[in-house]
């Protein structure tokens, strides 16, 4: 490697100068995983446990031969050895899949600056107003009025009691005796969608596993 700088000091100083700066900067998500997952395999090997490692393009493979589409659920049934000479299929695939989403536990900032970076209003220290927190998935129950019916979504609370409640049609202010908890925040928002299944021919011409 050093023979190899000396040459490009000597004939090319600008291709010298881009690898440093490659050098330099820090690589991508991918290149990292690549560089760390033999150190892993390595270190976790050596705890007399077996350990398999399989790549990224081998996973794309077999999702390819199986005929499944490019979702994260699709990419974990296609890992590992599958054996499409012998007849080997996948048979079952996941109809409905969680999906969990990081979100926000509230900010550090005690102020809200208006558009020219001025405080514009101060905020409380204190987060749980009657009993909820901003984050809060809750079931709010509206009698009467535009917005009567049953709502559940996430709460932002407010210190007066009359908490606002995310829903599907918008936003609702509701106080916090009509409100009850199903789930307290966790940091996380959850939700399910549907998983992309093959068709009937991509599962006949594709591998088998249950």
């Amino acid at each position: 490697m050093g023979q190899r700088l000396c040459l490009l000091r000597g004939r090319r100083p600008e291709r010298l100068a881009t690898v440093l700066r490659q050098v330099l900067s820090p690589l991508d998500d991918a290149a990292v995983m690549n560089a760390v997952s033999p150190r892993l395999t390595e270190a976790l090997s050596a705890l007399g446990r077996p350990v398999h490692g399989w790549s990224g393009r081998l996973t794309r493979k077999a999702r390819h031969l199986s005929g499944l589409a490019k979702t994260h659920t699709m990419d974990a049934l296609s890992v590992g050895h599958l054996d499409h000479e012998s007849g080997d299929r996948i048979v079952r695939f996941a109809g409905q899949v969680l999906v969990a989403k990081a979100t926000e536990r509230g900010s550090y900032a005690r102020t809200t600056p208006d558009r020219h970076g001025f405080p514009r209003l101060h905020r409380s220290r204190i987060k749980q107003h009657f009993g909820y927190v901003t984050g809060d998935l809750v079931r709010a129950v509206v009698p009467s009025g535009k917005w009567a019916g049953t709502w559940t979504g996430r709460v932002s609370v407010r210190a007066r009691g009359q908490h606002s409640v995310t829903t599907p049609r918008g936003r609702i202010d509701v106080f916090h005796e009509r409100l009850r908890p199903p789930q307290r925040g966790d940091g996380y928002e959850y939700d399910s969608r549907a998983e992309s299944r093959p068709s009937k021919k991509e599962v006949d011409g594709g591998a088998t596993r249950s």
